[in-house]
This record gives structure tokens, C-alpha cells and sequence, in this order.
């Protein structure tokens, strides 16, 4: 048995720290969790000092395949399928190595990522294969092109039968894809809606790469579980539509706001611009009350490499008003319900995975205290 003690620890749920907690590891499962514990006599007692221990962080939108580069999806026309996958360990390894102990991949090639998901010595691995999108749509060269209501539902059921774990739909156009546009919609009504009743049909989440307010309108009226960025943005900036939000909130959607950028890099100016309009966006999403994660869409680029996640923490408090146990709770408890593995991870209990992280000082007063990390547990063995 392993015992970790520390100087406090958050749960992924509650405001108020646990102080001076003992945590009980045994068979890669927490046993017990709580203040002033007495470990059993024959176990392995680790005294991590002055940090605090939080659940593992979840990261509900990552790209293990793109390499962060300045022109990742170049990269597809020159590597294989086998580069790729080595690849996307070397993403996964450095994703872990930050806390992020589990990562949902939403777009990769020929269903890559699936290869890595038994792999114990890496986050736990979410896959969806490719995403469905419109012919020449966004992310096209993933191969996952699906014409019409028909095209949709033979797509969504091809990726059930490969075992994925989520589903993902790309409602709008993106950045990274030319000849599409963000803020139009790639697929209809009856599509979308025909892409959730297959998804749930067959148990699994489904999810929508959305930015402009009619394909984020589409996945909320189609019972979409979630929306990926929520951008609102149009096609001179970004605003966002009350209406718009209130379906989200009244079809019960979760946003999956894609934050998390390396300090240091110089943003295009256009994408500069949109900044304090995206901020405003963000802040009437939360007045209004809807459910938002915290995830980063790492691999998209060289301000987002696959570690980048902790630096949303900081975005949310700092751009979009939350509080440091919001932006927490977001990339720990809530992400991990939004993933469907809620029963597993993202919390500090008896029974979930001994997923841990511990980091110096007190992110509930600084979230900047997510990047001095003192150590990474995954499955209660120590892989940082």
C-alpha cells in the first residue's frame, strides 16, 4: 500500500481544502482520503511536504496526431499511419507529464489513437476516430466525409463499430481547413439530429466542433452532449446570440471552451483582435448559467503543444471571470463527467483511479501553481 501525504489536497469537487491529508493507494485504486489518516504499518509513506494533491487533470479535447507545429496538417500528406501513432505517444507522454492524466482525443487518422488506449503507462486515452464532416468540410483529410443524413448515420455507426468513445461532428467550417468558413454551418438540421440518435443508440457521447451561432444552434436543438469552442464568431468577429445560448442551457449542452496557449507567442492579428469579443462571448455563457469545461485543442499548433492545458486554468480566471475552484472543478470533476468516466477519475475518493497530481503551493489562491509540479501518479505509480 502507498501513502502520500501532503500539505492539503483538493478533491476536484469542494472549495474548502482538505489540510494536512493522508491518501491510500493500493492496487492502483484510492483506498481512503482524508486528514490526519494513520497509513496501515507496512506501507510505502511518501511525504511530499509543502504541496497540494489534486485528481489528475482531464483534458476533453486534445489532437495526439497533430504535432503542434506551425503547419500540423501538412504533416498528414507525409507520414503514415505509423509515424503518426509513434507520434501520438511522444503527445500523450508529454500531456502526462504536466497532470493531465486523461485526454480525449477528438480527431485523429484511420482511428490511430485506439492503438494507445491500454497503454497503463500513458493518460487514459479517449478516442473518436476521425471526425465526421461535410465532403471538403473541416479536417477533411482525416477521412471521416459523410454526405447527407444517410452519409451521417452510416458514419456514426461505422465508428461504433470500431469501438470509439465518443463521437464528433464538425457543425461548422474551421481555421485549419481552407475553402471552409468558422462561422457557417457544414451539415443541416436533420443531419445533426440523425448523428445524435445513432451516437446514443449506441451508448456514446457526441460532441460538436461548433464555432458560428447556426451550427452551435444545430447541435443544441439536435441533443448534442456538448459543444467544442462556442466561439460565436461570424464573419467579421464574434458575438454572441442570446437565443442561441438559451437553447444550450435548455437542452442541458455542456461547452468545451478550447483554451490552454503557451505564453510568448505573437497571436495573428486578426485572431488578436477577437480576444476581448471571444472574452464577452464567454462571459454571457457563464451569467446565463450553461455548463463549461475547460479543454485545449493541444496539437493544433506550436502555441498549443500537447501540455498546454494547465494555462487554461489561468484563462479562465483571468479572461473569463471564473474562480480558480471553477477552473479547477472544470479540467478535473466536470470534464471527467462530461467524458462519461466520472466514476473513475477527475475526483479524489475512495474507489476512483489513483490519478494524482501534486503541485507546490495553493492553486485555489494562484491557478499558476498548476505548472510547478512535484509529481504525476497514474494508477498509483509515479510517472513524474
Amino acid at each position: 500500500m502507498l501513502a502520500l501525504r501532503a500539505a492539503r489536497l483538493f478533491d476536484g469537487e469542494h472549495a474548502a481544502l482538505l489540510e494536512q491529508p493522508v491518501v491510500l493507494v493500493e492496487q492502483g485504486r484510492i483506498v481512503a482520503a482524508a486528514s490526519g489518516l494513520e497509513p496501515p504499518v507496512d506501507a510505502e509513506v511518501v511525504d511530499l511536504g509543502d504541496v497540494t494533491l489534486l485528481p489528475g487533470l482531464v483534458d476533453g479535447h486534445i489532437h495526439l496526431t497533430f504535432d503542434a507545429s506551425a503547419d500540423p496538417v501538412g504533416r498528414f500528406d507525409r507520414v503514415d499511419d505509423a509515424e503518426l501513432l509513434a507520434g501520438a505517444r511522444v503527445a500523450a507522454e508529454r500531456a502526462l507529464q504536466a497532470g493531465v492524466t486523461t485526454v480525449r482525443d477528438l480527431g485523429d487518422r484511420n482511428y490511430v489513437t485506439l492503438g494507445l488506449r491500454d497503454d497503463p503507462t500513458l493518460p487514459r486515452i479517449l478516442s473518436a476516430g476521425p471526425p465526421i464532416t461535410s465532403m471538403k468540410g473541416h479536417c477533411w483529410f482525416l477521412g471521416g466525409e459523410a454526405l447527407g443524413v444517410d452519409g451521417v448515420r452510416r458514419a456514426v455507426r461505422e465508428r461504433a463499430e470500431r469501438g470509439v468513445d465518443v463521437v464528433k461532428v464538425m457543425a461548422t467550417g474551421g481555421e485549419l481547413t481552407a475553402g471552409t468558413q468558422p462561422h457557417l454551418a457544414q451539415f443541416g438540421l436533420a443531419a445533426m439530429r440523425a448523428a445524435v440518435e445513432e451516437a446514443h443508440r449506441a451508448g456514446l457521447p457526441i460532441t460538436a466542433h461548433a464555432h458560428g451561432a447556426p451550427g452551435i444552434f444545430n447541435a443544441a436543438s439536435a441533443g448534442f452532449n456538448s459543444v467544442e469552442h462556442c466561439s460565436f464568431t461570424t464573419d467579421t468577429g464574434a458575438s454572441a446570440d442570446a437565443g442561441v445560448i438559451q437553447a444550450l442551457l435548455a437542452n442541458g449542452v455542456t461547452v468545451s471552451a478550447t483554451l490552454g496557449h503557451l505564453p510568448g507567442f505573437t497571436l495573428p492579428p486578426r485572431i488578436a483582435a477577437l480576444i476581448p469579443q471571444l472574452s464577452g462571448v464567454f462571459h454571457q455563457i457563464r451569467e446565463a448559467g450553461v455548463p463549461v469545461v475547460c479543454s485545449s485543442d493541444a496539437g493544433i499548433g506550436p502555441a498549443k503543444p500537447h501540455d498546454c492545458l494547465p494555462y487554461g486554468a489561468g484563462e479562465m480566471v483571468n479572461l473569463l471571470g471564473y474562480t480558480p475552484v471553477e477552473a479547477l472543478r472544470s479540467m478535473t470533476s466536470r470534464a471527467a463527467d462530461l467524458c462519461r468516466v466520472g466514476n473513475r477519475v477527475g475526483r479524489i475518493q475512495p474507489g476512483h483511479d489513483a490519478d494524482l497530481l501534486a503541485v507546490a503551493g495553493d492553486p485555489l489562491a494562484d491557478v499558476a501553481a498548476l505548472h510547478d509540479v512535484v509529481g504525476v501518479w497514474r494508477l498509483g505509480t509515479r510517472v513524474r
